[in-house]
């Protein structure tokens, strides 16, 4: 068991510096293009590798989030339950993410291939948008393995 928390946790922190390299490229980008505008040669296609490299961003932090609990806890409520009461609902909450998680990566694999059989491309740089959709869907998939982990995690592991 630990090997597989730790091959999770090294691949979820793989997954985080993708996507802190994807937030500083469209930092250096915006910050760039607003300044090249001011001199009349503004970056082409800067809106469409921004909302890709957006997409990547999000998708890629999603499960070293989850490992940090970097997520809002409204834990107002749950603390006045009883420790059983609060394992069934951590149990239950874990098992409904993985749920979601799941048919979220596999409608984004299948929206991928689609993107990639009918050659999908942005309007302005041609870049193709397949494999933005196909690096979420795994993201999804290994935010599963994550929830998971959690999931049979003891809580005196913690």
């Amino acid at each position: 068991m630990n090997t597989y928390y730790t091959i999770i946790k090294g691949v979820s922190r793989v997954m985080y510096w993708i996507a802190g390299v994807a937030l500083t490229a469209m930092v250096f980008l915006t910050v760039s293009d607003v300044f090249l505008r001011l001199l009349k040669r503004p970056i082409l296609g800067t809106y469409e590798i921004v909302s890709l490299l957006g997409a990547v961003v999000i998708g890629f932090a999603i499960p070293q989030t989850s490992l940090d609990r970097g997520q809002v806890f409204m834990d107002f409520f749950t603390n006045r339950l009883s420790s059983r009461a609060q394992e069934i609902l951590r149990l239950f909450t874990r098992l409904l993410g993985i749920i979601i998680f799941f048919i979220i990566g596999w409608n984004l694999m299948a929206m991928g291939n689609d993107l990639r059989q009918t050659s999908q491309v942005s309007l302005t740089l041609g870049i193709p948008e397949y494999p933005v959709a196909l690096g979420v869907g795994i993201c999804c998939f290994m935010e599963c393995l994550v929830l998971f982990s959690e999931m049979i995690k003891r809580k005196g592991d913690e």
